[in-house]
């Protein structure tokens, strides 16, 4: 395991090749408290638990691809906890159908929380011992699969309030004293939970906070400005990120039952989750019993921050899963109906083409779901894998509304009532919550090459400075008689590389339409490694800058892991499943290398798309189908 010492020196390093590069003290100083945080997540994890022991990483990197980790065994047949999730799916059904799930306000009702509590909804990942039933992760995310086919707003705050709310950090952080005391009221769901992060100028730099925290007797004074915060109202328990003495800190804080001049909301509209409260909240010397104050092992409060986004990622990928289910089932009845030129637009190509590619992006959410998930309870800390289910489940759930739901339904998809125009920015908000996709997908690539970096361009960089050379030319004499040592050690790895790439695996016996994307995968890991080293040695100081290269590549290896992940979660499946992951998986494939699809690609879809239609598609059974709005005589 990794040494706080160590940490420091490797990211003082790190600092001084942003300032070579030419950044500001400023930026150097914001990214390097980043990358500490980031070290000290990883220090908080065992090594072969670590990003370096994750399946993504070792598939990259290592000469064979570790496939099993690639492929989750099968779920218990049950759980304590399911008890729990049948009553809380009950719950929610009988409320929308009476239409007493909202309240006057269209906002989740307070009695349906309540009502959820009782049920044990809130104390789902939350231990037996503090009130909760402990459903393991790999249980939890696809129960919310499950609610979100019934009400997505309800499927997300169970993530806001056991992810990305108070819950996850007094669970791996608190002390037992701080469990026992806060733990049993959020199990009940008697203090519903958030975590209040994010300011005016703090998004995706999280080190432009400004809220500070300052001790004063047996509590801490808090002021300051949160914004963004999912959940927060009066009555409310928080994660509450502020500054002490210059430094991140987690306070666990409980809000007033009313406004007063130490508390107040700062009320806003939001056309993302309407259903939900979501507001801003100014503190002015706000007492929090500095008992309540969290105390990682390692690091400091953003270490807490990242901690809990890995879950709440993941869930976001099962809530979309689910989402996408209510959109194909509600295509369906819909397109029977309409009719174009005499025939029901179910026979048009086009439409079919949407109803499998659908399906498939259903298949491939639910296998990173189980995937990731598994990872979690094995006890990997996820960070690749959680990037990748976050990417891939918003940006499907986006292109699922706009180009497969919304012009299926055409000009009816904008009348009040219909889901779509209710709820279109419920649907695109995801690409921003949790980390903004593209953003996020640079955090991938850079936590993708990081351990390399270190290994070979560290040693050269450092030669590089101690010699007062800016850049590298290994074609200089010069260069390479000074840095013959730490470039030597890079060609040994170099040359290794290209005589035995990496990308072999041991695979396990899978229907052929599936076997040949497992290989392509297979193939595209081997040249991975190399690319990745090359585009470190061609930009080096300067790759910080080259956001739009780094996102390229890393939206490729995305995609190659969602291919690999796809096709191994569809062995031993049903025809349809099979087939919606063929058709994704050649879709995927034909983005990568640009090829267009042959006949025999688009016949693979029709036929997927006849097996839905006759109701072959095992996902969306029982799922709600939406009325069909204005219909009109045939």
């Amino acid at each position: 395991m990794s040494t706080v010492p160590a940490n420091q020196e490797k990211a003082s390093f790190a600092e001084e090749a942003l300032r070579l590069a030419g950044k500001s003290e400023e930026e150097v100083r914001r990214l390097g408290a980043m990358d500490k945080a980031d070290e000290q997540i990883e220090a908080l994890f065992k090594r072969n638990q670590q990003t370096t022991a994750s399946p993504v990483f070792r598939a990259v990197w290592e000469r064979e691809v570790p496939v099993e980790l690639f492929s989750p065994p099968p779920l218990p047949a049950s759980h304590p906890a399911d008890e729990v999730m049948q009553r809380s799916l009950e719950i929610v059904r009988r409320r929308v159908e009476n239409r007493t799930l909202y309240d006057d306000r269209r906002k989740v009702s307070e009695e349906t929380l309540a009502e959820l509590g009782r049920a044990g909804y809130w104390g789902l990942l939350i231990a037996p011992e503090f009130g909760g039933s402990g459903a393991p992760f790999s249980r939890f995310a696809p129960f919310l699969t499950r609610m979100a086919t019934v009400d997505a707003t309800v499927a997300g705050l169970a993530s806001v309030h056991g992810c990305i709310g108070a819950v996850d950090p007094l669970r791996t952080f608190g002390t037992p004293e701080q469990k026992r005391r806060l733990l049993p009221e959020l199990a009940r769901g008697e203090k519903l939970s958030a975590f209040a992060l994010t300011e005016p100028g703090a998004g995706s730099d999280l080190t432009a906070l400004r809220t500070t925290a300052q001790l004063v007797g047996d509590a801490y004074e808090v002021t300051g400005e949160k914004l963004f915060i999912t959940n927060a109202i009066p009555g409310r328990r928080i994660g509450l990120v502020v500054l002490i003495e210059g430094k991140p800190a987690v306070l666990i804080a409980d809000l007033p039952p009313e406004e007063n001049e130490q508390f107040r909301i700062q009320r806003y509209g939001l056309w993302a989750l309407k259903h939900t409260n979501n507001n801003g909240l100014i503190f002015n010397r706000f007492r929090v019993p500095k008992e309540n104050l969290l105390q990682p092992p390692l690091g400091d409060g953003l270490t807490i921050a990242y901690h809990g986004l890995n879950l709440g990622r993941l869930s976001l990928c099962a809530t979309a899963a689910g989402t996408m289910r209510y959109m194909l089932a509600s295509i369906l009845p819909w397109a029977a109906f309409r009719k174009t030129f005499g025939h029901p637009i179910q026979t048009r190509e086009l439409v079919k083409r949407r109803i499998a590619r659908l399906a498939g992006l259903i298949v491939a959410t639910d296998a990173l779901v189980a995937w990731g998930s598994w990872l979690i309870d094995q006890g990997h800390r996820g960070e690749l894998e959680g990037c990748i289910c976050k990417i891939f489940g918003s940006e499907a759930q986006k292109e699922a509304a706009i180009e497969l739901y919304m012009k299926t339904h055409g000009g009816r998809a904008f009348l009040h009532g219909h889901q779509f125009g209710d709820s279109v920015h419920e649907f695109l908000a995801p690409c921003i919550y949790e980390g903004e996709g593209e953003v996020l997908g640079l955090a991938f690539f850079k936590t993708l090459v990081k351990e390399h970096g270190k290994q070979f361009f560290e040693p050269i960089g450092k030669a590089l400075k101690a010699h007062q050379l800016k850049t590298f030319n290994p074609l200089n004499p010069l260069h390479a008689w000074k840095l013959r040592h730490e470039a030597g050690a890079y060609a040994r790895w170099w040359f290794k590389q290209r005589l035995r790439p990496g990308g072999n695996a041991v695979k396990p016996k899978l229907d052929p339409r599936l076997d040949r994307h497992v290989d392509f995968a297979l193939s595209q890991f081997r040249k991975a490694a190399l690319e990745l080293s090359g585009i470190m040695r061609r930009y080096q100081l300067q790759l910080a800058d080259r956001q739009c290269r780094m996102a390229e590549v890393s939206q490729r290896l995305q995609d190659t892991v969602v291919i690999l992940v796809t096709a191994l979660a569809s062995r031993g499946k049903s025809e349809a499943i099979v087939a919606a992951a063929d058709v994704l998986c050649g879709d995927l494939k034909r983005k990568l290398t640009g090829n267009r699809p042959t006949d025999q690609d688009i016949r693979r879809a029709m036929k997927l798309a006849d097996l839905v239609i006759d109701g072959g598609f095992e996902p969306i059974a029982g799922v709600p189908q939406e009325e069909i709005l204005m219909p009109y005589a045939p």
